[in-house]
């Protein structure tokens, strides 16, 4: 074994520390209290990924919620994680703490969804909305959520692993991938990471068009994994304010700060972290490959 030597990292960043009180200010805000209809049904979105504080945020959105009049339900929006099943995904939200008496709203899980939309390819090599039929995709949504009157989803926005764009991991994925369940993820999936960048705004844009999203509770956190902000960005300003938080999010980001390693040892991977299991924007790994754009260590072995 060669000379080892203990390195500390500091990484200095914004903590919050109550955010369940974050939520309710954000909910507070006029224009975001506005956009919340007493006596509506609303649907709150929750993902696999593993936000910090998860359960406490979701409880404070409840509250939140129902003091604006409205009934609340938790959907999971987490496209085929969770053995691609409603019970799965009801139990992967269980072990992050979210039940019906930890967070005081039912949790109401399907697999089923409802077509609310179609793209297809464009001539510059995008994604347009159309009528439908041939080789076009079907924008796909979850059946419980769309059913209610609104859609509030709880979301981390961050650098995505496996590609580059305007938007990445945070309110449009989950609108585009998340909320679409297996079928409807799986079928932009096939289009590959490569179409991601113009794919997910593209099939966002329709859900967000069909005036069900409310608003977004977005978290992003610091380096440490601790919650940095919380905003409520109401659903007809996500495709601006989301880019925004992508900008902030990144400057967050932990790094490996030394030039080259010869043998890099990862404590920790799964699911919650990523879909690869381990963060590709610190060790530059991603599904592809060498992760576009990675200004880390070159790393010889992980």
């Amino acid at each position: 074994m060669p000379a080892m030597h203990l390195v500390h990292q500091e990484f200095p960043g914004p903590t919050l520390a109550d955010a369940a009180s974050e939520v309710e200010r954000a909910f507070a805000r006029p224009e975001i209290a506005a956009t919340i209809r007493p006596g509506s049904r609303v649907a709150l979105a929750v993902g696999s990924r593993g936000i910090a504080g998860i359960a406490a945020i979701v409880t404070a959105a409840v509250r939140s919620l129902r003091a604006r009049g409205a009934s609340v339900v938790i959907v999971p929006a987490m496209g085929s994680h969770g053995g691609g099943t409603a019970a799965g995904q009801t139990d992967v939200l269980a072990r992050y703490g979210i039940t019906e008496a930890t967070v005081g709203a039912p949790v109401v899980s399907a697999m089923e969804t409802t077509v609310v939309g179609h793209l297809r390819r464009d001539a510059a090599g995008g994604y347009a909305p159309s009528l439908g039929g041939g080789d076009d995709i079907q924008v796909h949504l979850d059946r419980i959520a769309w059913e209610s009157d609104l859609i509030v989803p709880v979301v981390r926005v961050k650098p995505h692993t496996g590609f580059r764009g305007p938007v990445e991991s945070g309110i449009c994925k989950m609108l585009a991938i998340g909320l679409a369940k297996h079928e409807g993820c799986s079928r932009l999936h096939r289009e590959g990471y490569g179409n991601f960048a113009a794919l997910i705004p593209a099939a966002a844009h329709i859900v967000l068009g069909t005036g069900r999203i409310a608003c977004s509770l977005a978290v992003v956190e610091n380096a440490h994994d601790r919650t940095a902000q919380i905003e409520a960005v109401r659903g007809d300003a996500t495709l601006v304010r989301e880019p925004q938080l992508l900008a902030l999010a990144r400057t967050l980001m932990p790094r490996l700060l030394m030039p080259a390693i010869d043998v890099l040892v990862v404590e920790r991977i799964g699911k919650d972290i990523s879909g690869v299991g381990m963060d590709a924007n610190v060790t530059g790994r991603s599904e592809l490959g060498l992760l576009a754009d990675f200004a880390g260590p070159r790393i010889a072995r992980i």
